[in-house]
């Protein structure tokens, strides 16, 4: 029998864990997750009122309502931090599909640079974290291979693996990574497909190799051991229940 004295403490205990896009999906869960591993988690969205119930769920004190795309005001967000932190998950912004010829010069423009440009502002304010914290940003596996109904999202994707190396560089001893998912079973998931859902979902349970869907918990179990592991940075982190192996 283990006793409370030989029990291994949690792996995030006095850290501050801060989730840009945390009240809903991915960044949700991770929340719920960072706090059972000890950590004080501060929850940021663009929607208030959705914050607010997401904070009240999880019992989270701190939180912040703002566009993480307004670069002034992710500045303001984190110079009104009352200390360090030690982790920032970037959750927030997705993909945009569609035929890249029925897009226009400025569409291409902001869905190959959001993620990057996004990325940047939060790594311009690193001064605000504790050496061997890690920034972790989302990038995708769906986008590795080349489809008609993909357009721009192949190209986007491949920005980010050596951005996030080049950021790992410049930005040490913080850490910098990459989670590339495949689909996440989320509510930003459900909102795009519809009615489709549940076909989409029979599907992958059909033909992925482990059998089942990748949900946000999934996501987030990965996210909080690159957080705890500090010999992790400059990687790419594959999670889609092997979904770019097979026609899924």
């Amino acid at each position: 029998m283990t006793s409370a004295a030989t029990m291994p403490r949690p792996v995030l205990e006095g850290q501050t864990v801060v989730l840009i896009g945390g009240s809903a999906g991915i960044g949700f869960e991770t929340a719920r997750l960072a706090l059972a591993e000890g950590a004080d988690v501060i929850l940021t969205g663009r929607n208030p009122d959705r914050l607010a119930q997401a904070a009240a769920d999880l019992g989270v004190h701190r939180t912040a309502a703002f566009d993480a795309s307004d670069a002034a005001a992710m500045q303001q967000f984190f110079d009104g931090l009352p200390g360090p932190v030690d982790h920032v998950l970037v959750t927030a912004g997705g993909p945009k599909y569609g035929p890249l010829l029925e897009m226009d010069v400025d569409e291409i423009r902001a869905t190959l640079s959001d993620h990057v440009v996004l990325g940047l502002n939060v790594a311009r304010n690193a001064a605000r974290m504790r050496p061997g914290g890690t920034l972790l940003l989302m990038g995708g596996t769906g986008g590795r291979r080349v489809s008609s109904s993909g357009g721009i999202v192949p190209a986007a994707t491949a920005l980010l693996p050596p951005f996030v190396a080049e950021l790992a560089v410049e930005l040490a001893p913080v850490r910098v990574n990459l989670i590339a998912a495949g689909f996440v079973d989320t509510p930003l998931s459900a909102e795009l497909l519809g009615d489709q859902l549940e076909a989409r979902r029979r599907e992958l349970r059909a033909k992925l190799p482990i059998g089942r869907v990748v949900g946000p918990a999934d996501v987030a179990a990965l996210a909080v051991h690159i957080m705890s592991n500090t010999a992790l940075t400059g990687a790419t982190y594959d999670i889609d229940g092997g979904q770019q192996f097979v026609q899924a």
